[in-house]
C-alpha cells in the first residue's frame, strides 16, 4: 500500500509507493492515480520532465511558475540521492515563508509532491543524481520565477557547505522582495 505522510505543511505531501522485491530486483507503480486521489490528492499531471546533476551539492531552484501557468510537482529520484525543499508562497498562509524538505532516494522511492502555491528547490547529495518530476501545467518561460535559494529570512537548512548553483538562481531575488502571485484559500 502506498505510504503517504503530510509534512509540517500538510499541502506537501511525502509519497512512498511500496516495492515489490525478489531475487531479481523490485517492482513499484511507481504512479498510480488512485492511490492520491483516495488521499485527497486530485491532479492531472499532463508532463513528465528529468534533470541531471553530476556534482554533489548542486541547488535547483528555489523555482515557480505563476498562474495562470503554476505547476504542482510530483517529485522522484531515479539515481542517487536529493534533500527535496518547498517554500509557501501564499500570501495570507499562515505558514507564509516557511519551509519543509524531505530525502528523496532511488533505493528508497521515496516522492514529494508540491502543490501550487510553493517554490521547490533540491540539492543533490550524491554525484549523478538523475531527478524525475510530473507537472500539472505547461512551462510557460514568461510565468517562471523564483527566491535565492539561500535567503536568510527562509533559512533552509541545506545538507552542504559549498553549493553549486547557476547563474539565474544565483540572482534570484528575496522573498521580503517578492510580490507572491499566490494567495492563500
Amino acid at each position: 500500500m502506498t505510504s503517504i505522510t503530510r509534512l509540517d505543511i500538510p499541502e506537501v505531501v511525502l509519497i512512498t509507493p511500496p516495492r515489490f522485491q525478489d531475487s531479481r530486483g523490485y517492482f513499484s507503480e511507481t504512479y498510480k492515480k488512485a492511490a492520491l486521489d483516495a488521499a485527497g490528492l486530485d491532479f492531472t499531471f499532463v508532463q513528465d520532465n528529468e534533470s541531471l546533476s553530476t556534482t554533489p551539492g548542486t541547488i535547483r531552484g528555489l523555482h515557480y511558475q505563476a498562474p495562470p501557468f503554476a505547476q504542482a510537482k510530483l517529485v522522484r529520484v531515479v539515481s542517487g540521492s536529493i534533500f527535496d525543499v518547498a517554500v509557501d508562497i501564499r500570501k495570507g498562509s499562515p505558514t507564509y515563508g516557511k519551509w519543509v524538505g524531505a530525502t528523496l532516494t532511488a533505493e528508497g522511492g521515496e516522492q514529494l509532491l508540491i502543490p501550487h502555491g510553493f517554490a521547490h528547490a533540491f540539492c543533490t547529495l550524491t554525484p549523478d543524481v538523475r531527478v524525475l518530476y510530473k507537472v500539472d501545467g505547461a512551462y510557460s518561460k514568461a510565468s517562471e520565477g523564483g527566491i535565492i535559494w539561500d535567503d536568510p529570512d527562509v533559512a533552509i537548512t541545506w545538507p552542504v557547505k559549498e553549493a553549486v548553483v547557476s547563474e539565474k538562481d544565483a540572482i534570484l531575488p528575496r522573498l521580503k522582495d517578492l510580490d507572491s502571485p499566490f494567495v492563500y484559500s
